[in-house]
């Protein structure tokens, strides 16, 4: 089967959006462009009602899946409990299959979770660019960035990860097997932040000294850079991870 983008099939690629505006954005479209035919499951619809979810896909029809952010948290699993077991279980049968996930921001303190690590609140929040910075002995295959951060839980990493890249505040970049995490947002362009900012009320924005209208001036002048490294980014996850060697 040929399609448009490599000229080759590469499979099928099942993209989860925890709530509708926050779909697979860039990390979707280079997927696409890489050959997957992407099929996106959006888990919630109402913002006022976290556990009104749709049934999650079987992972195993996918070859790859993406795991998007959430606006929810691990550190308050009953307001999501009608769904998020089920895909901390799903992610850990995937695991055990081999099968290669990307998990953004709270998809990969998903992933941190459902395999031995944790999530907790982040001593700093971070809202805006920031640079990433490889560990010690490590290389850092996303680059410095600087990368779209919104998050106020921080992954801590399970035993056996490997731990790529961080910051002062966060664990950003992290594998164990075929599993990719990060804390930051690689997928984001103008269309993306501008939904996220239409849940996002001033008072929220000011209690960390945010403003909507400077979020989006900066991400326009962000975007196109930040495309190019999230493409980048994704073709490393294709070409190491999930399809290593072709």
């Amino acid at each position: 089967m040929v399609t448009k983008g490599n000229g080759m099939h590469a499979g099928r690629a099942l993209v989860i959006a925890h709530e509708a505006d926050g779909p697979g954005g860039q990390v979707a479209i280079r997927l696409r462009e890489r050959g997957y035919d992407i099929h996106t499951h959006v888990v919630t619809h109402d913002l006022k009602s976290p556990n009104d979810s749709v049934p999650f896909p079987d992972f195993a029809d996918f070859d790859v899946v993406a795991i998007m952010g959430s606006i929810r948290s691990l550190t308050n699993k009953p307001e999501i409990d009608n769904w998020v077991h089920s895909e901390l279980d799903a992610i850990r049968d995937a695991h055990a299959a081999g099968q290669p996930i990307l998990g953004i921001c709270f998809g990969g303190q998903l992933i941190a979770e459902a395999l031995g690590g944790s999530v907790e609140l982040s001593p700093e929040t971070e809202i805006g660019w920031r640079e990433i910075r490889e560990t010690d002995g490590k290389t850092n295959p996303a680059g410095p960035g600087p990368w779209m951060e919104w998050h106020h839980d921080r992954i801590v990493p399970p035993a056996d990860a490997e731990v790529l890249a961080e910051t002062d505040t966060a664990v950003q970049l992290f594998t164990v097997g075929k599993m990719v995490g990060t804390q930051f947002h690689p997928e984001v362009d103008v269309q993306h932040i501008t939904d996220w900012l239409e849940t996002a009320d001033d008072e929220y924005l000011a209690t960390y000294g945010q403003d909507r209208h400077a979020i989006l001036a900066e991400m326009g002048e962000h975007e196109p850079r930040n495309t190019k490294q999230c493409h980048a980014f994704v073709d490393w996850f294709i070409d190491t991870i999930a399809r290593p060697g072709g």
